[in-house]
């Protein structure tokens, strides 16, 4: 039997693909922390560990104060 994914991997694949497909394109500002984590039904702890995630995969950045953003190189 399968298990169900993690949230915060489901919103990590989710974000990625939008990047991948160019829905979300470089410098593309994501929602709030609060935002996603309504979005997506999850706490924002879960949303935080997401964005981690992201971020370490170089898909996007952080400014402090003035939100997240899709890395202008994503991936690299």
């Amino acid at each position: 039997m399968a298990t169900a994914q993690p949230s915060f991997r489901r919103i990590v694949d989710e974000i990625a693909e939008r990047i991948r497909t160019g829905d979300l394109k470089p410098g593309d500002k994501l929602p709030s922390t609060s935002q996603l984590a309504d979005m997506y039904d999850v706490s924002t702890g879960t949303v935080y560990r997401a964005l981690s995630l992201l971020h370490d995969r170089n898909l996007i950045i952080g400014q402090s104060g003035r939100g997240t953003y899709v890395a202008e190189h994503p991936g690299r």
